[in-house]
């Protein structure tokens, strides 16, 4: 038998240990440990690994269900929608690009803040439920200008995008020191929904040095990426973008057993992803508006899935190519891109849900066998009252104010000769980017014009400021009405948009890219303007006595009008029937282009650029002006071609 002072000691002991327990108790509860080793993190070890043939996930089988969305191409506040309605459809990766040219405007000027804010878009992913392939570039094509790359690296004429060149890799190093700090943290090992990482993107089908995508890697690898690697090319680049130690993955349109027999050549015992599959296309003006059959794009997956492989749906949602944006290609024939990027994809360009999206998660939901989450609510759209332009302001009265208002460019620049927009001396020294560009000179004599293919990429003609012609890449020669004494040349010249893929990357300055001759001689001694029209631009502007709109008014020029809402703010659409080509600004804000030529006849305006009252709509109208801006609830895209 225990004596009393031994149970004494024990009572006490316990005691002690109850109040050890209670005390711990009340610690755990006071701070967030997880902060110091989250949970989460206890058996993240091995990532995403691809050493056999299929993926494991910590060393569990997994197959990625991707979908592409990228947030510099949706408003912030529809980002959590447009996820939530990824995860719905039975998807379980987001994979997004990162646009360069946006995160660094001016050299070694950086925003990633607002819409541009990656690493909230990330994190919204991961609280989503949502593992996320990065795809940081550089180059990222997208149908983007240039690819993704700023166009101030164009400044220097000896300027090899995506080589070992110097200048580019000294840009490129800086971008990333400040680029991929901001997404370690966000990968899998370290606790965030990062599972992998592509390095550059389809460099196969650019294949202009063999160190550049080694130093890329390198890049990569010493900032601190961890995660599996992985390239991405189309199937005549796949050899010729490989890299040794980095997963090769495919892009493709249809499901084509030689592709796949190809990848496998050179890449034995390796899980098979199609990081691109094309639910749609994208549209250039004058063309139709692409779309690809929903039942079509159903069997595709499935044939891709039964395979074994992982696959990327792109666009899972394409949103838009706001402002000057857009890209283009230049394959024998200059085309841009229109404004949409509604891609015919899983969800339409304002979010929508479409017949793809409902037959696909139908599709998902008996592959994954465990019910899918709910469908978010569509957003609903409104048709506003028609807007007609109370005030105008031809671009001739706004030069006569310059170097009177703020903001504005002080005088205009003077050189003998053209110089293209990238070279001018703007925007701290970083030149102009996209927009317009007005060329001034004096002339004393009629005859022709010859532009000898230096204009890029649009140019409308002036004789003392009255219209006499276009020029473009066909129309290369423009009669001058004949004229005893001095006159005053114009030349405005539109940006169109800079080729985003293929072997012109190097030659995508914009403006007049060389001389321009009236008869056999060079013009000289030009006064050139910057028309990039930021949003400062908009500010100088109000500053300056609008007139009233006449009953025919021509551009170039601007028309103001307001538009009125008593009710809640809702996305519509903006319908510019009658007037013929230019550009919308809503609030400040770049809706994009728009051009009497389709396919493209509405611009998708977001909500939350809108507020209740009163809303600024200005249009720039390069020639013929309509009466109205007409809102609608419906988007129209144009007329239809099937892709097969």
């Amino acid at each position: 038998m225990w004596s009393s002072s031994s149970r004494r000691r024990d009572l006490r002991r316990k005691l002690s240990l109850l109040l050890l327990a209670i005390i711990v108790f009340l610690l755990v509860r006071r701070f967030n440990w997880s902060d110091l080793f989250p949970i989460w993190r206890w058996h993240r070890h091995l990532g995403l690994q691809a050493e056999g043939p299929n993926f494991l996930l910590e060393g569990s089988h997994f197959q990625i269900f991707g979908g592409s969305i990228h947030y510099f191409r949706v408003p912030r506040e529809y980002w959590r929608d447009r996820l939530l309605k990824l995860k719905a459809c039975g998807l379980n990766t987001l994979t997004t690009y990162i646009p360069w040219n946006l995160h660094e405007p001016e050299r070694g000027k950086f925003n990633f803040s607002g819409n541009l804010d990656v690493e909230a878009f990330v994190q919204m992913a991961a609280d989503i439920g949502l593992w996320v392939i990065l795809r940081p570039g550089p180059y990222i094509c997208s149908e983007w200008d240039l690819g993704g790359l700023p166009s101030w690296l164009l400044q220097d004429s000896s300027m090899e995008l995506r080589t070992t060149y110097a200048g580019f890799l000294k840009a490129v190093d800086r971008y990333f020191n400040h680029l991929i700090p901001r997404v370690v943290p966000l990968q899998y090992k370290q606790g965030g929904p990062i599972i992998a990482v592509q390095v550059e993107n389809e460099y196969g089908s650019y294949d202009k040095d063999s160190n550049y995508m080694p130093y890329i890697k390198t890049a990569l690898l010493s900032r601190g990426i961890s995660e599996l690697l992985m390239t991405s090319d189309n199937k005549d680049g796949l050899s010729g973008g490989y890299l040794e130690g980095v997963l090769a993955t495919v892009n493709l349109k249809h499901v084509d057993s030689m592709i796949f027999n190809y990848l496998h050549s050179f890449q034995e015992n390796k899980p098979t992803m199609v990081t691109e599959y094309w639910t749609g296309w994208f549209d250039t003006w004058g063309g139709p508006h692409n779309i690809v059959d929903a039942d079509d794009v159903v069997v595709t997956v499935s044939s891709i899935i039964q395979m074994g492989a992982s696959l990327n749906l792109y666009m899972f949602h394409g949103g838009t190519n706001f402002g000057f944006m857009n890209g283009a290609q230049h394959f024998g024939e200059y085309m841009a891109d229109v404004t949409s990027y509604d891609y015919d994809a899983i969800l339409t360009e304002a979010g929508d849900y479409t017949p793809k999206f409902f037959k696909l998660r139908e599709f998902f939901s008996t592959i994954i066998g465990n019910p899918l989450p709910q469908l978010p609510a569509s957003t609903p759209k409104a048709s506003y009252h028609a807007v007609r332009p109370s005030h105008y302001l031809s671009l001739w009265d706004v030069l006569e104010h310059v170097g009177k208002i703020s903001f504005f460019l002080s005088q205009p620049l003077e050189y003998e000769k053209p110089v293209n927009m990238e070279n001018l001396e703007v925007n701290q020294g970083n030149g102009q980017s996209y927009g317009y560009i007005l060329y001034e000179t004096s002339i004393y004599e009629g005859g022709t014009l010859f532009s000898k293919d230096h204009i890029r990429d649009r140019a409308q003609v002036f004789v003392n400021r009255i219209y006499v012609g276009s020029m473009d890449y066909e129309i290369e020669g423009l009669p001058i009405p004949e004229y005893q004494g001095h006159r005053k040349l114009s030349i405005l010249v539109e940006n169109r948009g800079r080729v985003n893929y293929g072997q012109k990357l190097n030659e995508q300055r914009k403006g007049l890219i060389g001389d321009i001759y009236l008869n056999e001689s060079p013009l000289r001694n030009f006064k050139i303007y910057s028309l990039e029209m930021k949003e400062n631009f908009f500010q100088s502007l109000s500053s300056i006595k609008w007139n009233q709109v006449p009953e025919e008014a021509t551009g170039p020029a601007f028309f103001r009008g307001t538009l009125h809402i008593d009710s809640i703010v809702l996305d519509t659409f903006l319908k510019l029937e009658g007037w013929f080509k230019g550009v919308v600004f809503i609030n400040g804000q770049n809706l994009g282009r728009f051009w009497n030529i389709g396919p493209q006849e509405t611009l998708y305006l977001p909500g939350p650029w809108l507020r209740p009252g009163n809303n600024e709509i200005i249009v720039f109208e390069e020639q013929k002006s309509g009466m109205i801006i007409q809102s609608t609830d419906t988007p129209y895209l144009g007329r239809t071609h099937y892709i097969e």
